[in-house]
């Protein structure tokens, strides 16, 4: 009963805990969000800069506002998104080993710089010439006009999916450090993984050879690298998991076990010895 009643106040301890760091996450995201509406004009000059002085289109008064929340919204999570990994990290470090501590701490810098290398790319390599292509495309026939809602939602559709591709090679690592995959599992998934970025590159990219390879390309040399990060980790895990095991065993330092080590029974004396053998003798003749 009381074993039930402490795993019932340590779960509601933990709920808790997570209510308040959203609360925190949610309290910053508003704050950003007011921060962004006041430079949305700077934000929407730079992300306008791969139309080249197109000039973009609203079909009515509430387009303009729903394109700054648009814009402002999205601005907002990017700069939230280092602080709900600091908060991730605060709700489950206790739960965490020491090592396990130092691994993830390590992650969370890669984490950001691959979500940073990923939207840039997507911004500055892949939308240009996505939006170029479809726009000599259109002007042939049709008086170009776009809105800005249209082109917006279209840079964020391009932009968000390589920003969250650029994080394989921090999941490979990740899965590959707790043991759901090996190096060894990617190189047989290659032919197939190549297939699947020959066939999102083409996708995704007009209809020409080198806009596929400049989106086809990179994508392979990231599973590339994710091949070569796994191996690496793998090789690291394999390292401490053999060094563990030649380890002696190691003295107990943790108070539960300091207090037994205190209070265990002393091996008998050699009087001692000695008296329990002839008591156990005069009881064998007896």
């Amino acid at each position: 009963m009381n074993l039930r009643r402490s795993f019932d106040q340590s779960f509601i301890g933990h709920l808790e805990e997570l209510r308040r760091r959203i609360l925190v996450v949610l309290a910053f995201f508003v704050v950003a969000l007011i921060a962004s509406f006041v430079f949305v004009g700077k934000i929407y000059n730079f992300l306008v800069g791969p139309a080249h002085g197109q000039k973009l289109t609203v079909l009515g008064p509430g387009d303009v506002i729903s394109v700054y929340f648009m814009i402002a919204g999205v601005t907002a999570f990017i700069l939230t998104i280092p602080f709900l990994l600091w908060q991730l990290w605060i709700f489950v470090r206790p739960g965490l080993r020491e090592q396990e501590r130092k691994y993830a701490k390590r992650l969370l810098l890669p984490v950001l710089i691959m979500l940073l290398l990923g939207a840039s790319f997507g911004f500055f390599v892949v939308f240009p010439e996505i939006y170029h292509f479809l726009k000599q495309l259109a002007i042939v026939r049709y008086d170009f006009m776009i809105t800005a809602t249209e082109y917006f939602s279209f840079l964020f559709d391009v932009v968000i999916p390589f920003a969250l591709i650029f994080e394989l090679p921090v999941i490979v690592m990740f899965l590959t450090r707790i043991g759901l995959l090996t190096p060894k599992f990617m190189r047989k998934m290659r032919r197939y993984a190549y297939f699947a970025c020959i066939v999102l590159g083409t996708l995704i990219s007009p209809p020409e050879l080198i806009s596929h390879l400049s989106v086809t390309v990179p994508m392979i040399l990231l599973y590339e690298i994710s091949i070569a990060i796994s191996a690496f980790a793998y090789r690291k895990k394999e390292r401490e998991m053999a060094k563990w095991y030649e380890d002696p065993e190691p003295v107990a330092t943790t108070p539960v076990a300091t207090e037994k080590a205190a209070f265990a029974p002393e091996p008998p004396k050699e009087d001692q010895q000695e008296t329990t053998e002839k008591v156990i003798d005069l009881d064998d003749r007896e």
